[in-house]
Order: structure tokens, then C-alpha cells, then sequence
């Protein structure tokens, strides 16, 4: 089947953002063209009137839709416009097929991601590439690897290629892209965390493709982007260090006043636990709705999670030859991504209703 008689039947458009664009772009637009595609979004993030001439190109010559923002507002926020461009303009639509704009993107690889959504309407897609290879640029290939292992340990989503741009994205996860948080290259990794339980993944191998390890041009800031992927975790973290603190200071002050241990304890575990409880709820995994069940979870692993500590604590102090401090350090890091774990997909878990079939 051409790809032309492809995309009249099931009518999935390919979007791009872009900022700062060099000539790539251009000639990945017209390419696509000469291949058959017709519906191509161009999304200029903000890129300014020195970059113009490259959008009017693609627009003109390609024949491309280019929406604009007057400033840069992130990657994330331009395919949420492209999103919301498309439901206003198509609310039936299959899904959509998106792209970078850096040429790392054939328009085979993309045709190939088109057809497996075409065929998987109910999942999301992956263009998912070969980090083992030699040319990869080093923060490509850390930040993948660190990312993977990230996501697969705590929370469980299992995928080779967590950064990548080229995905087919079904109709129903489109609409719930629009309320998902994130605005940069976070969106991407939320996109995995917020879909998991409701959209499988299928993978296409693609094509891995860098100009050099020198030359490649991104964006994407390994520390600003890094904290904001990694927002949930260092948000957990961030609840665990403050609990810990307050803790501290409600069991010194109840002592102060002359409650006696069990007392000053049972104090400052209730005020910790309520500010942990609060900000992982909140802030953290923003998860708002059913208080009360979230609550009495929340307390049961609580009480779980101590007598684990300490019977841990017990039975190690007596067989190995280490201070019991050390071995607290150890139980207690354990039980921090036991609980993490037990939190991101039980406890705080957000569910939404998807639209089968669509």
C-alpha cells in the first residue's frame, strides 16, 4: 500500500516540533512530501525572526501547517498545541506520529511507527533506537542508560529507549496529554509514567542516526531537563530529607517539655508522617482524589515498614559485625524504594479512563 492510500485511510498526522531549526527540518519536510505524507505540523516554539525563513520554507515549499508560539515554551507544550490544533480540527482522528527536528527521523522510521499505530489504535508507539552503537554522543547514551534503569526499578516501566521523540500516539492518550504535566523534555518521561497502566507499548526498532558526537545539536540541558524528568523522584526524596527533619525537632522539643521517649516518639513519627503523606500526595505524584483510601494505605505501610525496620534492624545486629547505625542506613534505604515503590504504583496511583477503540 502507498503511503499516501495509507494516510487517506487512516488519516494520522505527523507532528514536529521545532526550536532554533537548522536546515534539517527543511529537508526532512520535503522528503516526507516526495514519500507521500501530506499532513505534516510544523510547531515553531518561540524560535524568533532569525528562523523565519526556515518555518516560511517548510511552509510554502513543503507545504506544511506551522503553528507558532511567540516564545519558547518547551517541547512538551508545543506537541500539547499540535494536540489541541488537531482534536479541534479532527476529533476522530486515529492518533498521531511525532518527530524531531534535528534529522534523527527517516521518513521510513516514521512511516514504519505510522503503520504500527494504525494497526495497535489502542497503544502507544516507541521508535526506539540502538544505544550500543559507537557514535552515539555520551549524554545521549548516559542519560538513556540512567534513565532506563530509573524507570524500570521504581516505577516500572520497562522500555529501551525512554528519551525518544518518534512515537505514535493513539486518540485517547492524545486527550489526556492535554491536562498531563510537564511543558519540556519531561513531558516525554511523564508521558511513559502517566500511560502505563492503560496503553501498551509496542516497540519499532529505527534507524540511530547523530552527525557527529561533536556537532549534534540539542536543546535539552543535562541538568535543568534531568531535574525536571526526575521531578517526581526528587520530590519523594525532597518529603523523605523533611520528614526526617521534623522528626528530629518534634522528638527534641516533646522531650524538652518532658515527655518521656515512647511519648516523644509517637509524637514526632505522627507530625512526620503527615507532612511525608502531604507533600508525596500533593506534590510529588499529584494524585488528589480519594483522600481517605490514600490515607489508611498510606498508614498501613507505615506500620509495615517500621516493624520491617526494626525486626530487620534486630535480627542483622545479631549476625553480621557492623554498628547497628550502619545497619539502619542499609534497612532504611531499602524500605525508601520499597516505599517509593509501593506509593508511585499502589498508594498514590493515578487511574483515568480510557476510550477503547479509539
Amino acid at each position: 500500500m502507498k503511503v499516501a492510500e495509507y494516510l487517506s485511510e487512516y488519516g494520522i498526522p505527523i507532528v514536529i516540533p521545532a526550536y532554533e531549526p537548522g536546515q534539517d527540518v527543511v529537508d526532512l519536510c520535503g522528503r516526507l512530501k516526495s514519500a507521500g505524507f501530506r499532513e505534516i505540523i510544523i510547531v515553531d516554539d518561540g524560535s524568533g525572526g532569525a528562523y523565519r525563513a526556515i518555518f516560511d520554507e517548510m511552509e510554502s515549499g513543503c507545504h506544511c501547517r506551522v503553528l507558532r508560539h511567540a516564545v519558547n515554551l518547551g517541547k512538551g507544550r508545543a506537541i500539547k498545541t499540535a494536540v489541541n490544533d488537531i482534536l479541534n480540527n479532527n476529533p476522530d482522528v486515529t492518533g498521531i506520529v511525532t518527530a524531531d527536528s534535528d534529522g534523527q527521523h527517516t521518513p521510513e522510521d516514521i512511516r514504519r511507527c505510522m503503520q504500527a499505530l494504525a494497526q495497535n489504535p489502542g497503544k502507544l508507539i516507541l521508535g526506539c533506537r540502538d544505544f550500543s552503537k559507537k557514535d552515539i554522543p555520551w549524554k545521549s547514551k548516559f542519560g538513556n542508560e540512567v534513565t532506563k534503569k530509573i524507570m524500570s526499578f521504581l516505577c516500572g516501566v520497562r522500555v529501551s529507549d525512554t528519551q525518544t521523540g518518534l512515537r505514535g500516539i493513539p486518540r485517547g492518550l492524545m486527550i489526556q496529554l492535554m491536562n498531563m504535566p510537564g511543558e519540556r523534555f519531561e513531558f516525554e518521561t511523564n508521558m511513559l509514567l502517566e500511560s502505563k497502566e492503560e496503553y501498551d507499548i509496542v516497540e519499532v526498532p529505527i534507524e540511530t542516526i547523530y552527525d557527529s558526537r561533536e556537532n549534534h545539536k540539542t536543546h535539552f540541558s543535562p541538568f535543568r531537563d534531568s531535574v525536571m524528568i526526575y521531578r517526581v523522584i526528587l520530590s519523594y526524596s525532597a518529603a523523605s530529607l523533611i520528614s526526617a527533619v521534623v522528626d528530629f525537632i518534634v522528638f527534641a522539643a516533646a522531650s524538652a517539655y518532658g515527655l518521656g521517649v515512647g511519648g516523644a516518639t509517637a509524637a514526632a513519627r505522627a507530625c512526620s508522617a503527615g507532612i511525608n503523606f502531604l507533600i508525596n500526595r500533593n506534590i510529588a505524584f499529584q494524585a488528589k482524589e480519594n483522600m481517605a483510601r490514600q490515607l489508611l494505605q498510606y498508614i498501613v505501610l507505615l506500620i509495615f515498614s517500621g516493624t520491617v525496620s526494626a525486626l530487620s534492624i534486630s535480627a542483622l545486629s545479631k549476625i553480621v559485625a557492623l554498628h547497628v547505625i550502619v545497619i539502619k542506613v542499609v534497612v532504611e534505604t531499602g524500605l525508601f524504594f520499597f516505599n517509593y515503590f509501593v506509593q508511585r504504583n499502589y498508594i498514590f496511583k493515578m487511574k483515568r479512563r480510557r476510550e477503547e477503540g479509539k
